[in-house]
C-alpha cells in the first residue's frame, strides 16, 4: 500500500502529500494520528504540529519559510499563509564529511566517446556554427539551410506527412506520402547553429562574457571544430573570442574558421569561402570515431526546470545519488542556478573542500541577490506560478529539494558564470535559474551531457551536449512521453528506491554517451541556446 505521507528530514515540523488528502481525513503517522483540515492535492504539504505566526517552518533539515498566519496540526501550507524566509549565512561553521558510495560494479564500465587531442572526451561529434554577433544570424540561418540539406538529408515529419495526405485527399490524388530513405552524406559527425542576440550595443562586461560562453562552446570536447562569423565593428572583436579561446585552452589545436564580413566584402564571396574551407574540415572532423574512454572523463550538468512538489523527494535526490556515484568514479558534475540555492548555502559552504571556495560562493550569492534586489524583485520571487501551483511555495522550500541533485560528496570548486571547469568533482557554477540560461551556461563550461528533472514539462535542450529529461512522477512520463527519458515516478509509489533509480540512471547515461540511445530532446532537434545579459543595453 503506497504512503500518504512523507517527512524528509526527521527534523521537519511538515510533510508532503503523496496522493490527495480529503478533509477530515484521519492518518496515522510516525505513531499519532493527524486530522486534515481541508483537502490536500498531492504535492502540497501540512503542517506536523500547530504553527503560530511567526513560526519557523523546516523542511529538508532546513528553515524553509515562516508562518505568516496560524495553522493548524493538519492543515495545508500555502502563499496565504506563509512566507519565504531562510537563515542568514556568514561563513563555514563546520566540514561535512562524506560517505564515499561503492562503486564496485562501476569503477571498470565505458563509454564510447570522442577522444581530443587535449585529453577530453565528447560523447557527441559537433561541427559548430555561430556568429560573434546578431548582426551575422541571417547567414548563420542561410548556412544552416545549405548544410542541413546537404549533410543531413532532410526527414519529413509527421506533421509534414499529414499536411502531405490532406493536400492530396483534397486535390483527388493517391499518391503515397512515405517517408525520404536518403542516406546522410557523413554518418560520423553532426552540424549545429546558435544564434543569439549579444555582441553589440550592450555594455562591453556583456560581449566580453558572450565570449566566455562561446568559446566554452568551442573547447568542449562534444565539438570538433568550429565555424565562426563576425561583422567587424562589433563590441565582441575577434581578438576578444580568440583572447578568451587562449585562456580556456592555450595550447589547442581544434579547427576554428573565422570569417570577418567587412573584411571581406558581401555574402556571396564570404559564403561562398564559408562553404568550401568548412566543407573540407567537416570531412576530416567524420574520421575521427568513437573509443572506449573511462567514465571519468564524462562532466555532467544537473539542472531542473518546471520543478513540482515530488521533484525534491524523487528526480532530484536520484540525480544527487547519480552524481555521488559519478564524482566517486572520478568524473566531473556541475550544480548551478544560484536563485535556487537560496536557504541551503550554509550546507554548501560547509561541504566546500577549501574555505576560498566556500567564501567566493558566498560572494557570488550576495552579488547575486543584490542585483535582483535592485531590479525591484528578490530571490522570493523565483517560484513561478506552476511551482507554486504543485506545492513549492518558497523560494527557499523551492531551494531546498533543488540542491539535492548535487547529492552530499565535498564540493571541490566555485565558478563565475562563463568559466570553465575542469576539477574533478562537485563543482558550483553560479548561473541563472532560467532553465535554458542555465543549461546553456554548464554547458559553456564544459558539460558533455546534462541531466535535467522535471515535475511539469519542459522540452529544453542543448545543440551541442544531450539533455536527458527525467520526470519526477509517472503521471506527467505518461502525458508527455515525447520529451521524458527516465521516470522517477517508482519512488513516490514505493516500487523503487533512490539507489535502484540511480542505477538505471547511471546505466542510461553511459548509453547517451556512447550514442546509442538518442535523447528525447535531440530526437525532436530542441537546440536551445540563450546566454545570459547581465547588463543593460545601450
Amino acid at each position: 500500500m503506497q504512503k500518504k505521507l512523507i517527512k524528509v528530514n526527521p527534523s521537519d515540523n511538515v510533510a508532503v502529500a503523496l496522493v490527495n488528502l480529503a478533509a477530515a481525513e484521519v492518518i496515522h503517522f510516525e505513531g499519532e494520528n493527524i486530522t486534515i483540515i481541508t483537502d490536500v492535492k498531492m504535492k502540497h504539504k501540512i503542517a506536523l504540529n500547530d504553527l503560530n505566526t511567526g513560526d519557523r517552518i523546516i523542511m529538508y533539515g532546513v528553515l524553509v519559510g515562516k508562518a505568516s498566519a496560524k495553522i493548524e496540526k493538519g492543515g495545508l501550507l500555502s502563499t496565504l499563509n506563509v512566507k519565504h524566509e531562510s537563515d542568514k549565512v556568514t561563513g563555514k561553521t563546520e566540514t561535512i564529511g562524506w560517505d564515499v558510495p561503492n562503486i564496485d560494479k562501476w569503477k571498470d564500465r565505458t563509454f564510447n566517446g570522442y577522444h581530443r587531442e587535449d585529453g577530453q572526451v565528447g560523447t557527441e561529434n559537433v561541427w559548430l556554427f555561430f556568429p560573434l554577433v546578431f548582426c551575422e544570424n541571417r547567414n548563420i540561418e542561410i548556412l544552416k539551410d545549405i548544410f542541413e540539406k546537404e549533410l543531413i538529408k532532410p526527414k519529413e515529419n509527421d506533421y509534414q506527412l499529414l499536411l502531405r495526405s490532406l493536400v492530396s485527399s483534397e486535390n483527388g490524388s493517391t499518391e503515397a506520402a512515405g517517408k525520404s530513405a536518403e542516406a546522410d552524406l557523413f554518418n560520423n559527425i553532426e552540424v549545429k547553429f546558435i544564434t543569439h542576440q549579444g555582441g553589440c550595443g550592450g555594455i562591453r562586461q556583456d560581449s566580453q562574457s558572450l565570449a566566455k560562453l562561446l568559446a566554452g562552446y568551442v573547447n568542449n570536447p562534444n565539438v570538433a571544430g568550429a565555424t565562426v562569423l563576425s561583422l567587424g565593428c562589433q563590441n565582441l572583436q575577434i581578438q576578444i573570442f580568440k583572447d578568451a579561446l587562449h585562456e580556456i585552452n592555450p595550447t589547442s589545436t581544434k579547427p576554428v574558421l573565422i570569417y570577418d564580413q567587412q573584411q571581406i566584402g558581401t555574402i556571396e564571396a564570404m559564403l561562398s569561402s564559408v562553404v568550401k574551407d568548412t566543407f573540407e574540415a567537416i570531412k576530416e572532423a567524420n574520421k575521427i570515431e568513437r573509443t572506449p574512454a573511462p567514465l571519468s572523463k564524462l562532466t555532467i550538468g544537473l539542472e531542473c526546470g518546471g520543478s513540482d512538489g515530488f521533484s525534491g523527494i524523487s528526480a532530484n535526490p536520484t540525480l544527487g545519488v547519480t552524481s555521488d556515484l559519478l564524482t566517486a568514479l572520478g568524473a566531473t558534475t556541475i550544480l548551478s542556478e544560484f536563485p535556487e540555492l537560496c536557504g541551503v548555502e550554509q550546507e554548501l559552504v560547509n561541504r566546500c573542500v577549501e574555505d576560498e571556495a566556500g567564501v567566493r560562493f558566498l560572494e557570488l550569492m550576495k552579488w547575486y541577490e543584490k542585483t535582483v534586489v535592485d531590479a525591484g524583485s528578490g530571490f522570493d520571487m523565483n517560484p513561478s506560478p506552476g511551482n507554486i501551483k504543485d506545492g513549492l511555495i518558497t523560494d527557499a522550500m523551492k531551494s531546498a529539494g533543488a540542491a539535492k541533485k548535487g547529492g552530499t560528496s565535498p564540493i571541490v570548486g566555485v565558478s563565475d558564470y562563463g568559466e570553465y571547469i575542469s576539477k574533478p568533482g562537485l563543482n558550483l557554477l553560479c548561473t541563472p535559474g532560467n532553465d535554458v540560461e542555465c543549461t546553456t551556461a554548464m554547458v559553456g563550461s564544459g558539460a558533455n551531457m546534462v541531466l535535467f528533472t522535471t515535475g511539469l514539462g519542459t522540452p529544453t535542450g542543448n545543440p551541442i551536449a544531450p539533455v536527458v529529461k527525467v520526470s519526477s512522477n509517472s503521471e506527467l512520463a505518461r502525458k508527455m512521453s515525447d520529451i521524458i527519458d527516465i521516470d522517477t515516478g517508482g519512488i513516490i509509489t514505493g516500487e523503487k528506491t533512490i539507489d535502484e533509480m540511480a542505477d538505471e540512471m547511471l546505466e542510461f547515461i553511459i548509453n547517451v554517451a556512447s550514442g546509442e540511445i538518442k535523447t528525447k530532446a535531440a530526437i525532436l532537434n530542441q537546440n536551445d541556446f540563450i546566454p545570459w545579459k547581465r547588463g543593460v543595453s545601450l
